[in-house]
């Protein structure tokens, strides 16, 4: 691949991280996802991509790329967290609407209850792309020859 394809490559990637970012923070903050202390977190960490973004725009350095690194892994730990959240809140609510409810029957209302079961891995995603667009980035200097 050329270094243009490269770059265009990376542009693609941080655009559609900020578009992500942008797009769940404002979902989560329409829907109300402020109720208690956990919920939270995606809002924080979400401000905090678009921060970090900012101030890479803004100064191009290595810093920036490393502090947007943290706060992909962070990102990704918060999509794995809020998945076994709302999976063991929608298991709650329905073993409390029907104590006897086991087997497939219950896991198929415990993914499709009222709390989307699988929509923190938007956070994984997010936090993956924005890995994909920091690795090996230019800013940080060559990194050597692993032979």
């Amino acid at each position: 691949m050329t270094d243009e394809t490269i770059a265009t490559l990376r542009r693609i990637l941080f655009a559609t991280l900020a578009v992500g970012a942008v797009g769940t923070e404002g979902e989560l903050l329409l829907l109300g996802h402020f109720e208690d202390w956990r919920q939270y977190g995606p809002l924080i960490l979400l401000a905090l991509v678009l921060g970090t973004q900012g101030w890479f725009v803004a100064t191009r350095s290595a810093s920036s790329i490393r502090g947007l690194r943290a706060a992909m892994w962070l990102c990704i730990v918060s999509g794995v967290l809020g998945v076994y959240f709302h999976v063991t809140g929608n298991m709650e609510f329905e073993l409390e609407m029907s104590p006897g409810a086991a087997g497939w029957a219950l896991w198929r209302e415990v993914m499709t209850g009222a709390t989307p079961a699988l929509a923190p891995g938007a956070m994984v995603q997010l936090g993956l792309i924005g890995l994909a667009w920091a690795y090996r980035h230019p800013a940080l200097g060559r990194v050597p020859n692993a032979s």
